[in-house]
């Protein structure tokens, strides 16, 4: 049997290389295809009663500035960016039951009111957290810790999905989702990598870049129960084996 051909879009920052990595220790044919490069803005967090970190690259470009949390209540949603701020040697207070901003809302939203809240995350951040918390009455400050941008070079999955020759997608953000359908239109595939994403195991890690993908017209197979790669990985991966 062939080994499935699945693209990963992790940044390339090192993450995009240890996913390819573990997709080929499952059985996969990895096609590395970062949408994202990091680009840190220099910022870090105000004081501020509670602290919320959405990214585990949020963790890792605060700590390299050297920055800790003090007194605040450190919030973070997702395990993998709750593992990384305790690698940093900070102690994570709260951690949602949903894994993205709606959960950390219904997480806070009791505690919050006449409190400070600074959000760190990236320049493509959604509205919801931020308006959630100051209807729950806090008092709330958005830093942009780091953009992201798509590299030039971005696109090869699209055009294999495009010629069918993509077995399975692991899809880890919304931005993922748009930046693969933006490299598709400038390549003049988009229509025929949506398509040929049809015979694909399309892989979403959370519920967000899952939506995102189905509003774009991308049918998702997989979304784990933990918004974990390692999850996201087996299960497409174990999928795309059992279709081919």
């Amino acid at each position: 049997m062939s080994r499935p051909r699945v693209a990963v879009f992790r940044p390339d920052d090192g993450r995009v290389d240890d996913a390819a990595d573990l997709l080929d220790s499952l059985g996969a044919e990895p096609v590395p295809d970062p949408m994202l490069t990091i680009e840190p803005t220099g910022e870090t967090p105000p004081d501020a009663d509670f602290v919320v970190l959405t990214s585990a690259t949020g963790v890792d470009v605060l700590a390299a500035a050297g920055w800790d949390p003090g007194d605040a209540v450190l919030c973070c949603i997702g395990a993998s960016t709750a593992e990384a701020a305790e690698e940093a040697g900070w102690t994570v207070d709260r951690v949602p039951e949903q894994y993205d901003s709606e959960g950390m809302v219904r997480e806070l939203r009791g505690d919050v009111a006449g409190k400070t809240v600074a959000l760190a995350r990236s320049d493509r951040a959604s509205a919801t957290m931020p308006e959630g918390l100051r209807e729950a009455g806090a008092d709330v400050t958005e830093t942009t810790l780091y953009r992201l941008e798509r590299p030039a070079d971005a696109g090869e999955s699209a055009s294999l999905a495009a010629r069918g020759e993509l077995d399975g997608v692991a899809f880890t953000s919304s931005s993922t989702v748009e930046g693969f359908l933006t490299a598709a239109e400038e390549r003049g595939v988009r229509e025929a990598a949506v398509v040929g994403l049809e015979d694909a195991v399309v892989g979403a890690i959370a519920e967000s870049p899952a939506e995102t993908a189905r509003d774009a017209g991308i049918a998702v197979d997989v979304v784990p129960e933990t918004a974990d790669f390692e999850a996201l990985a087996r299960a497409v991966v174990e999928r795309a084996k059992r279709r081919a």
